[in-house]
């Protein structure tokens, strides 16, 4: 099985039969859940996994994906890629920001030879249907439905139009990220929840076996966490550490701030942009540029 390397050779002792396809579910205890995410001292699900707070998530709407990814340390901004970004996606609604927190699920080729086992482990647990929506069933509102489908397009149709509704009617507020693909898209279209997804193909999910639920997975070249938080926008999609989450968006708020200030100037139409652009040249301006910034992150500290 291909498991990320942050946590290889960790699988659950429950062994499960999805359909269509049969494999091997992983998934972390509590325990283990807890342990991967130490770093996050705040609150938790149920079943460990990271819960960063409402008013997080409200912060990251006003933001960008080039905010977000600067603000981690992506794009030459400095410091340490903790905001991971994936792009390359299609949108099913391009105008619409996603943010939430991450449900991580993984998928893998099916293989047949492992069926009567598993099928065995999953009598014995009393389970007689394991299959995309076993995953779709457990999402709470806030959350992304983050999928790794290994790309898969011709069967690697996580959800039609009604499975996306109802994700859309589970999660809220939050949205849907597959590195594969989905099917209806005339219907999903007019479903309010974004979507990014590698394509869109008219067969139904075949071919496929639900491996892991809420762990470490692969979208495009990043590791997505349980529990992360993600921003969407027309670019593409950043993964965010919990523990990260205040800092990177204390930062985005100040790159937010400064393009703002900088527009706000080149709209004066006084000055080249090599004088106001990236940082001010000039004292007097530089001045007036840092009043500007310490009024305007009081104004949203006090919203906090």
């Amino acid at each position: 099985m291909r498991l990320s390397n942050l946590a290889a050779g960790i699988c659950a002792a429950l062994m499960l039969a999805p359909a269509p396809g049969h494999a091997q579910l992983w998934t972390w205890t509590k325990d283990q859940m807890v342990d991967f995410t130490k770093a996050w001292t705040g609150d938790r699900f149920p079943d460990g996994r990271p819960k960063i707070p409402d008013a997080w998530l409200e912060r990251a709407r006003g933001m960008s994906a080039e905010e977000i990814t600067i603000a981690g340390g992506g794009r030459g901004g400095g410091g340490s890629p903790y905001s991971q970004y994936a792009g390359d996606f299609m949108l099913t609604q391009p105008g619409k920001k996603m943010v939430g927190r991450a449900f991580t699920v993984q998928f893998m080729p099916a293989r047949a030879d492992l069926d009567s086992v598993v099928s065995g482990h999953a009598k014995e647990k009393g389970v007689t249907l394991l299959n995309n929506q076993y995953a779709i069933d457990m999402l709470q509102p806030g959350d992304v439905l983050v999928v790794d489908m290994y790309g898969k397009k011709e069967g690697g149709t996580l959800v039609g139009d009604n499975l996306f509704y109802y994700v859309y009617k589970a999660t809220k507020t939050g949205g849907l990220v597959i590195d594969g693909s989905v099917r209806d898209l005339e219907g999903i279209a007019e479903i309010p929840m974004p979507g990014y997804v590698r394509g869109v193909h008219p067969t139904a999910i075949g071919g496929v076996a639900l491996s892991g639920v809420n762990v470490p997975i692969r979208i495009g070249n990043v590791t997505v966490m349980p529990g992360d938080l993600v921003v969407g926008d027309r670019e593409g999609v950043s993964f965010i550490p919990p523990s990260m989450a205040k800092q990177i968006l204390d930062r985005a708020d100040e790159l937010h701030i400064h393009d703002e200030w900088t527009r706000k100037k080149f709209d004066e139409g006084k000055y080249k942009s090599s004088e106001i652009y990236g940082s001010p040249k000039d004292p007097a301006l530089k001045k007036e540029y840092d009043e500007y910034l310490k009024q305007k992150l009081e104004e949203i500290r006090k919203k906090q």
